[in-house]
């Protein structure tokens, strides 16, 4: 009876992780140009460990990219034609128009004075979005922590499982043997997830945060050293202001198009995630924790209950059989008592783990041992002194029913690991958590950082073309001459 039960439970342990180590998924597929594969359409799905994804994604970003170029050849282009026009012999200024240039002035006051708020608003919101991803990051490695956790519970469970029937039936212990192999690969699997996921996340967001602070920084100094050389009028320092700032520019376009990518890899991921809210088997984020189909995992999950339900009610009314095995005669039954082991499972059809509804009188299948401890002979005893003292359960019979009873036990401890693995509730949980409280924060919080540098870029480029009419138009008239004209008159 003990062994022919505890197969069939095995049998069962071993089909839920097989099933979930090979269940397949599928997720929403985006049709994107993809750089690595010659801008041939991305058909594929929401992956951080795929390349393809993640060129495609950044692709999306082209406009800034292509702007930052094309003005970086524009800057080349004019200041080559300043260059021959110097060596040429020809004047660089135009005539000076005095009315215009106090104008002029106050525009470039005016553009400069924008371009440090919109930097210092810039350089906030990327910290902000920093903050909110790095929590998105956590949430998500987390999902494939708990899950590595959960393994590790059953891989420890089935491990001693294994060292306590391999003296009673090997064959049990081999079959733990091959569960533990699949548990331990599925660990791999998802290790392996985190590990790459995190890059990922780190790359993306670190990259762009650093880039933000060093392009900003450098921005911000550069136009305050524009408004004081603006003051002095040292003319050196204009053709070196003019140069910085259209470098600046060409980066904070570039940084415009990878702020629109990393809005677009967050609106991603949560797509996926509500993706996996709605349909858990059709979402690319089930690679993370492979999940059973759900009606397949409750039949599963039912059966195993159903197993250990039913040799719980044959153990207890055949009482007389476990004492038969146990080498107990019918003379020292009433020493033991009636002993009632608890069922913590509902009957048909559900089989629902329901451990605190036990009456009082019953034990835990863990704690027989417990109880024929007190009645078992020592090795050291003889047979007729053990009958005296009481103790008239043999040692072998006791340690075989230590090794089964702990077995049933552990596999019991272990039930509700194996619900959350088998129903995917771990990742389901998390992945409720994202969609309600993280998924709009860091939508609004990416898309927000995207147009504002697009707005500072914007802004860079007029006040760049101010600079250039500036030093054309008054290349040789500082401001106090301005007022000194104008004053006298």
């Amino acid at each position: 009876m003990l062994n022919s039960t505890n197969n069939r439970l095995l049998f069962l342990l071993f089909l839920l992780f097989l099933i979930s180590a090979e269940s397949s998924v599928h997720g929403r597929s985006f049709k994107r140009p993809d750089p690595l594969l010659h801008f041939k359409d991305y058909n594929g799905d929401f992956d951080v460990r795929n390349k393809h994804y993640l060129a495609s994604a950044a692709f999306t970003g082209v406009h800034g990219y292509a702007f930052a170029g094309v003005w970086l050849i524009c800057g080349l282009v004019l200041g080559i034609s300043m260059i021959v026009k110097c060596l040429s012999g020809g004047s660089l200024s135009l005539p000076c128009l005095d009315h215009y240039y106090l104008h002029i002035f106050f525009m470039l006051f005016v553009l400069t004075s924008l371009a440090i708020v919109a930097s210092s608003f810039v350089l906030a919101t990327s910290q902000k979005t920093l903050r909110r991803t790095e929590k998105l990051k956590e949430t998500v490695v987390g999902i494939g922590e708990e899950a590595l956790e959960a393994i590790g519970r059953v891989m420890r469970t089935t491990k001693q499982m294994q060292y306590l029937l391999l003296p009673y039936n090997p064959q049990i212990s081999e079959s733990l043997n091959s569960t533990t192999k699949d548990l331990r690969t599925n660990s791999r699997v998802i290790r392996r997830f985190i590990d790459r996921s995190e890059q990922s996340f780190n790359k993306a967001t670190h990259t762009s945060h650093t880039a933000h602070i060093v392009v900003l920084t450098v921005n911000l100094v550069t136009l305050v050293a524009g408004l004081v050389l603006m003051l002095l009028y040292w003319r050196p320092g204009f053709i070196i202001i003019i140069l910085c700032l259209w470098i600046l520019t060409s980066l904070c376009w570039f940084l415009t198009g990878f702020d629109y990518f990393l809005h677009t890899f967050a609106n991603d991921a949560c797509s996926a995630f509500e993706d996996f809210e709605k349909n858990p088997q059709n979402s690319s984020l089930g690679s993370m924790l492979p999940c059973v189909n759900d009606s397949f995992s409750d039949k599963l999950i039912a059966q195993i209950g159903s197993t250990i339900h039913g040799f719980i009610i044959e153990l207890n009314s055949n009482v007389s059989v476990m004492y038969e095995l146990l080498g107990i005669d019918e003379e020292n039954e009433d020493l033991i008592g009636v002993m009632k082991i608890c069922n913590p499972f509902s009957g048909a059809p559900n089989y629902t783990y329901i451990p605190q509804n036990c009456p009082h009188d019953t034990i835990r299948i863990g704690d027989l041992p417990k109880i024929l401890a007190r009645f078992t002979c020592s090795k050291e005893d003889t047979l007729e002194k053990c009958r005296k003292s009481g103790r008239f359960v043999p040692r072998g019979s006791y340690n075989m029913a230590h090794a089964y009873s702990r077995s049933i036990q552990d596999m019991l401890d272990i039930y509700p690991d194996l619900q959350r693995l088998s129903k995917c509730t771990i990742v389901k949980n998390k992945a409720s958590e994202i969609v309600l409280h993280q998924c709009k924060p860091i939508r609004n919080s990416t898309k927000l950082l995207w147009a504002s540098m697009m707005s500072l870029s914007i802004i860079m480029v007029i006040l760049v073309f101010m600079w250039v009419v500036e030093t054309l138009l008054c290349w040789g008239k500082p401001l106090s001459a301005w007022f000194r004209i104008h004053t006298s008159r």
